[in-house]
């Protein structure tokens, strides 16, 4: 099982991506809550270079209610990191899947609200 869900735009640049993943992400109701410029962090840090990278930490409120409400310790979890990364030929989106990440927990109404926010997910990634 692939722990991500993933779509390259062609020819794209990093900021145009990011400007659509937020719009897409509001669409469905998740605000970020962390960016991390991991290209910027590298450089600073380490004195490395490295193509374009950012994760966005995306949260849905309510989605994120409901599944600490059953499971209190999954905030660990969470937010669910979404990842743009710059390629060869574009930018690749790659979100968390919820459902890989849960695996580990042993609760079938969390498995399930997991599967909502994938299918929520999955759905930003395609309208990026």
């Amino acid at each position: 099982m692939s722990y991500t869900l993933d779509r390259v735009i062609p020819g794209a640049d990093i900021d145009s991506v990011d400007a659509r993943t937020r719009e897409a992400l509001g669409k469905h109701g998740f605000g970020v809550l962390t960016e991390i410029d991991v290209k910027a962090t590298m450089k600073k840090k380490i004195d490395k270079d490295m193509a374009g990278y950012r994760i966005l930490g995306a949260c849905n409120p309510n989605m994120a209610w409901e599944a600490m409400g059953l499971e209190p310790r999954v905030g660990a979890m969470l937010p669910c990191n979404v990842i743009l990364r710059e390629v060869e030929d574009g930018v690749e989106v790659s979100a968390i899947d919820p459902q890989a990440s849960m695996m580990g927990i042993d609760n079938d109404k969390l498995k399930a609200v997991a599967g909502q926010v994938r299918a929520m997910l999955e759905q930003v990634v395609a309208e990026v």
